[in-house]
């Protein structure tokens, strides 16, 4: 059969391996990722969506592994090609991460030239990337080089808050999130932590640690049962992640960044969760919409002292520390 293909951009190509390689189910990704491949580049024979829906992995696969090596030689030149070590670390690494069967694993049997994949990745490259230029001796490269994969352990959590934080407040206590091997997810809600997790913990073999808002006990009682034996579950002592942020890093935050305005004081704060106070200080400065996840960006850049993370915060990243190497005993 007679096939033709459009070629793959440099910058196609790059996007397309990103996607391989992310945090993600293995056959979403690959499926995703193969498919748009061919739909977008294979001139003959020419597919539609639900012709690939429909079609046998194993020559989605061929097809897709066909234009992306094709693509390759374009820009590199052909030549003889024979390693397939990368290949296999990325299958090893899906299954360890990841509950595969045998379908699965067909994506993943491929003869992707990965040797030419490297020379599009470059310091600047996301750490999913630079990750796969160290992929033999993975644990010390991404100590050294704080490339965060391979992960081995996952934190889900309810808001954009703990996402943007949690990470700055665990190196400041002296544990790397990208040196551990550590993903962290918001969900977008209480309900939407529930049901991540019950996904997630059907489908992975690595730990998963869950942080809840006190307001979520009901949530709490949902996911306890189907905690695995090293996941680990957090029910904050009160009200949600910007409760336990130290006054002193708020107030510090914001004098710091409204430097030209009025000083901000404790006094500013008459309610009891911290939201609805920064809501209503920069309602009555003046300042724009509060957001949190501008704040959280703002908060971000000022913890620089150990009086800026809470006893609650240090409890939390302890557990996830502690949940951490249980799961590696």
């Amino acid at each position: 059969m007679t096939i033709k293909i459009k070629n793959l951009t440099k910058e196609q190509l790059i996007i397309s391996f990103d996607r391989l390689t992310r945090f993600k189910y293995t056959e979403d990704k690959y499926l995703r990722v193969f498919k748009d491949i061919i739909l977008s580049n294979l001139i003959e024979p020419k597919f539609k969506k639900k012709d690939l829906d429909n079609l046998d992995y194993k020559i989605l696969r061929d097809y897709a592994v066909e234009i992306i090596n094709f693509s390759l030689s374009s820009i590199f030149g052909s030549g003889k090609f024979e390693d397939f070590s990368i290949n296999f670390k990325i299958k090893e690494y899906e299954n360890a991460v990841f509950h595969l069967n045998s379908d699965i694993n067909v994506l993943l049997e491929n003869k992707i030239n990965y040797n030419q994949v490297l020379k599009l990745i470059n310091k600047d490259s996301v750490k999913n990337l630079q990750w796969l230029k160290y992929s033999n001796n993975d644990i010390e490269s991404r100590e050294n080089l704080s490339l965060r994969f391979p992960l081995e352990l996952v934190v889900i959590s309810e808001g954009i808050t703990e996402e943007i934080l949690l990470p700055v407040f665990a190196k400041k206590c002296g544990y790397d999130f990208d040196k551990k091997g550590v993903q962290i997810i918001s969900a977008g809600g209480k309900n939407q932590v529930v049901k991540l997790f019950y996904t997630m913990s059907e489908q992975l073999n690595i730990p998963i640690f869950v942080l809840l808002d006190n307001d979520a006990k009901e949530n709490f009682e949902q996911i306890k049962p189907k905690l695995r034996k090293f996941d680990k579950i957090h029910l904050l002592n009160c009200g949600e992640f910007e409760d336990i942020l130290p006054r002193n890093l708020i107030l510090k935050t914001l004098n710091d960044h409204f430097v030209n305005l009025n000083t901000i004081d404790n006094s500013e704060f008459t309610e009891e969760r911290t939201v609805k106070n920064l809501e209503e200080i920069f309602k009555r400065k003046g300042f724009h919409e509060f957001k949190k996840a501008e704040f959280a960006q703002l908060v971000k850049s000022h913890v620089d002292s150990d009086d800026d993370i809470s006893d609650e915060i240090r409890e939390i990243i302890n557990e996830i520390s502690v949940c951490h190497l249980y799961a590696l005993q």
